[in-house]
């Protein structure tokens, strides 16, 4: 009598609907682009036409944030979905020397790790492992800095490059965080030369189309990292000498930030030709701030300032993401890592600390964010060494910065003056001490590494 009634039950209950097809994802990295170097974030001497059809197909994000001011912090945070603080790699590679101290200066920058364990459970390895992703990069790694040799006395860096982190093809990712050339010979070593003065995006863009080619019937994950707009400054003639004839300021800035947008537009074109693009998420950012000018906002790379964690941001879904919209929720780096796992029906893992957050309901409508705060930590001194160590944390509107060298603060009202012209630390003590103490505690949770006060002379 159960077993028939069990069958009955069984005959009138509708089957659980089977989970969707994950979706192919590309995932678009800039190097050094400001929030303000394209035209779609409203700079008109810029174009940019390809990222800019990009951004009306999906969602802009007004609010983006890199996780650190600097490069190779950001990219273990994006591919972990860890933050620097807890990964304790908070420089870009190599960094200084330890202990090195500018003059004037009162504090030595923290211990830095400069290089991406391979201990480390990446979105690669998760996406192959568990979801039967093909898995290609393409471009700058910047994660792989290690000197020394392993245990059978070969060199550390080529083992800790993509192909061991959850990659199954690596075109250009190594130790490098700019390459010498931009037109081949590139001498990247992860970069086999292929014509002589050929530009490095036109070349990666090929690389990445074949890789969409070869892999077209899916699911695929690219990472396609770009080397550009990073330095040297180097782009076509004909790009140079449009913007010289416009009068731009940096026309051989001007003319990268165009360069680097016809490769991304070689590559989005891809999917439309594949006929793949209606499967494919596709997110846009970048690692840093720009070293030149930001626009409105304050600073530039390696500071916590806007300029140097602000940037642009936009995600597109077909079928899933409206296109034309909008959304000023502040999102950062470490958001990419759980939202390609829920993408890709994947679980976060109860093992795996995560510092982002899936951006899945906010992208389709379905919800908003849960987290009210994000955290930054700078604790070394970026390339300039202008920079002063610190951290940051932007709750709501408000943003405060605490320096680790006298411990002082700066607090401002992003909605009002995104500038940072205005610090409102006296105006709102309550303000600035509830947000210091929850940034506090943040470095206290995340083992964070901090700076090192050194001797006094007299």
């Amino acid at each position: 009598m159960k077993t028939r009634l069990a069958f009955l039950l069984l005959s009138i209950i509708p089957p659980l609907a089977p989970a969707e097809e994950p979706p192919n994802i590309l995932l678009i990295m800039a190097d050094d682009l400001g929030w303000f170097d394209t035209r779609f974030q409203g700079n008109e001497s810029l174009e940019t036409p390809h990222l800019d059809r990009f951004v009306k197909e999906g969602m802009l994000f007004t609010d983006g944030y890199a996780a650190a001011p600097v490069c190779t912090p950001t990219r273990a945070a994006m591919m972990t979905g860890m933050s620097p603080a807890r990964l304790g790699i908070t420089n870009h590679a190599p960094g200084h020397k330890p202990g090195m101290v500018p003059e004037g200066r009162t504090h030595a920058g923290a211990e830095n790790r400069t290089y991406l364990p391979l201990e480390a459970t990446t979105i690669a390895e998760r996406l192959k492992n568990e979801a039967g992703y093909a898995t290609g990069f393409v471009g700058k790694w910047h994660l792989s800095h290690r000197k020394g040799k392993d245990e059978d006395g070969n060199p550390w860096e080529p083992r800790l490059r993509p192909e061991f982190q959850g990659y199954d093809l690596n075109i250009g990712g190594c130790d490098r965080g700019g390459p010498p050339s931009y037109f081949d010979p590139y001498r990247i070593p992860a970069l086999a030369p292929r014509r002589d003065g050929e530009y490095l995006p036109a070349r990666l863009a090929d690389e990445c189309i074949a890789f969409l080619e070869a892999n077209r019937e899916g699911p695929f994950f690219l990472t396609f990292w770009n080397y550009s707009v990073h330095y040297p400054i180097e782009a076509p003639a004909e790009l140079i000498g449009k913007y010289k004839e416009r009068g731009i300021k940096n026309p051989a800035y001007a003319a990268m930030i165009e360069g680097m947008d016809r490769s991304i537009g070689r590559v989005l074109q891809s999917l439309d030709d594949l006929d793949v693009a209606g499967n494919t998420l596709v997110i846009f950012t970048s690692d840093n701030g720009s070293l030149f000018g930001n626009g409105p906002l304050r600073a530039n790379k390696g500071h916590l300032y806007e300029g140097g964690i602000r940037v642009p941001w936009a995600i597109r879904w077909p079928g899933k993401v409206r296109s034309e919209s909008r959304s000023d929720a502040p999102i950062i780096s470490t958001d990419v890592f759980p939202t390609l796992l829920e993408v890709a029906n994947l679980e976060p893992g109860p093992d795996l600390p995560l510092d982002g957050e899936s951006l899945v309901p906010l992208i389709t409508g379905n919800g908003n964010l849960k987290r009210k705060s994000l955290f930054f930590h700078y604790p070394n001194y970026a390339f300039h060494k202008r920079n002063r160590l610190g951290g940051a944390i932007r709750k709501g509107d408000f943003k405060l910065i605490r320096f680790y060298d006298d411990d002082s603060v700066e607090l401002y009202d992003l909605k009002s003056d995104p500038g940072e012209k205005r610090n409102l630390a006296a105006a709102n003590p309550e303000t600035a001490r509830e947000l210091r103490e929850e940034l506090n505690q943040w470095l206290r949770d995340s083992g964070a590494r901090m700076p090192i006060k050194v001797a006094s002379e007299n």
